[in-house]
């Protein structure tokens, strides 16, 4: 009986060596410009050491433990894993097929109480395409539908794994204002302000199985709007025109436990100042310069640079992309030729995105601690041309391969295609 003990516990033992996670190893990144997002600032010829999962050490000179994983970064850039701050990447699989489009839901009962996460399919071909321009984090978020609210967005990182791809779930509440939103609420501005003030009060103070009759909010989307309401979540508001971020401000300063964020902002530099000392955060599109509508006529390239001299956070993103997050790179770039310095927009695709829902000591940087995603790059990540060669998510290196990688190899050569089968020629 003993021998059998003493078989079963080695062979229990043996099982738990080899179902040991991949990621539970020592990587040394050597040789780079390291872009570390703290006061450590750039580090030339910098290291950084990955150990299960986290970072373990940033700087120059450091000892490499023993039977550390190598990768030469000579002559490259290490940065932190890029954070696309707004997207409908994974809810989105092919635009003119509605079964596969689960980014609103204009028909339904629920608004708010909708979980985005319930739509949101890892394997999706967007995601590898995501994932391989270096960004490794992503905020989702569904459409407006029935009323003013989109459901509850939520984190999710970029790796395609099926069980294990959610951040942070129910992370944002959206709220669309402005032209849309007084569209949505009734045919005005104010009706849309209104309905949203009231649906706050309301579910600060909703209780199960107290619901009123002439409710605004059933009692589902109440209570998801709940953590919102009271401060615990942010509150992603679309808004554009200088005046509808003028009330944006005011709702801040009558409900100042409000988390508020605004996205767009188009019109945002005229009141930059104001933004920065309510302390309201900015997702935008720096690229914004047409006045494709009347709540837009100041748009200009230098608004992420007037709102960053300011004081105010911003976060960069390609919004209202199921496809094309992966741009908020260029969009970046964009905001550095037009006065935006290298650091702050560099911060707008990584820190600074963190931040703004609650990751910020966790993701966003390089630093002792913090979650290892970290890409290695062959040049400077703001530039068009530049691409990643290695992408660690979580100290886990991913492939660097999609659907569009795939089709690129297969007809790369035309001599080998034609001996190919019928399929794939």
């Amino acid at each position: 009986m003993s021998i059998l003990k003493t078989t079963a516990t080695a062979i229990s033992l043996l099982s738990l060596a080899f179902a040991a996670p991949t990621w539970a190893k020592t990587i040394a990144i050597t040789g780079g410009k390291v872009i570390t997002n703290t006061a450590q600032g750039h580090i030339e010829n910098g290291t950084v050491i990955i150990k299960d999962g986290k970072i373990l050490s940033v700087g120059v000179g450091i000892a490499i433990p023993d039977g550390a994983t190598r990768i030469d970064a000579s002559g490259k850039w290490v940065t932190p894993g890029l954070f696309t701050p707004l997207s409908q990447v994974g809810l989105v699989e092919i635009a003119a097929e509605s079964s596969t489009d689960d980014s609103s839901a204009s028909d339904s009962e629920f608004s708010v109480a909708l979980n985005g996460v319930d739509g949101f399919n890892p394997k999706a071909e967007a995601i590898a395409i995501t994932k391989i321009e270096g960004m490794t984090r992503i905020a989702v978020t569904t459409g407006a539908g029935g009323n003013i609210f989109s459901g509850a967005g939520f984190i999710a990182n970029t790796s395609g794994d099926i069980a294990d791809s959610i951040t942070k779930s129910k992370a944002f509440i959206s709220v669309q204002m402005g032209e849309r939103g007084a569209r949505i609420a009734g045919g005005s501005r104010p009706a849309a302000w209104a309905y949203l003030r009231n649906a706050l009060s309301e579910a600060r103070s909703y209780r199960p199985g107290r619901e009123s009759e002439d409710a605004l909010l059933n009692g589902p989307d109440a209570m998801a709007l709940k953590p919102a309401a009271e401060g615990r979540m942010p509150l992603l508001v679309y808004v554009n025109r200088a005046s509808d971020l003028m009330t944006l401000i005011r709702l801040h300063n009558d409900q100042p436990k409000l988390n508020l964020v605004a996205v767009g902002a188009t019109e945002g530099w005229m009141v930059a100042d104001k933004l920065a000392a309510a302390g309201i955060p900015v997702i935008l599109e720096p690229q914004n310069n047409l006045p494709s509508s009347f709540e837009s006529l100041g748009a200009t390239m230098t608004n992420a640079a007037r709102l960053q001299k300011a004081g105010v956070t911003i976060a960069i993103a390609q919004l209202g992309e199921a496809f094309n997050a992966r741009l908020a790179p260029q969009q970046a770039g964009d905001a550095v030729a037009n006065g935006l310095s290298w650091d702050a927009a560099f911060a707008a695709i990584t820190s600074a995105p963190a931040k703004i829902f609650g990751l910020g000591d966790r993701l966003g940087a390089l630093s002792d601690g913090m979650t290892a995603d970290v890409v290695v790059w062959d040049g400077d990540p703001l530039e068009l041309m530049s691409s990643p060669d290695h992408v660690f998510i979580g100290g886990e290196e991913q492939t660097l391969t999609s659907r569009q990688t795939k089709l690129r190899d297969r007809y790369l050569d035309l001599e080998t295609v034609k001996d190919a089968p019928f399929a794939y020629r």
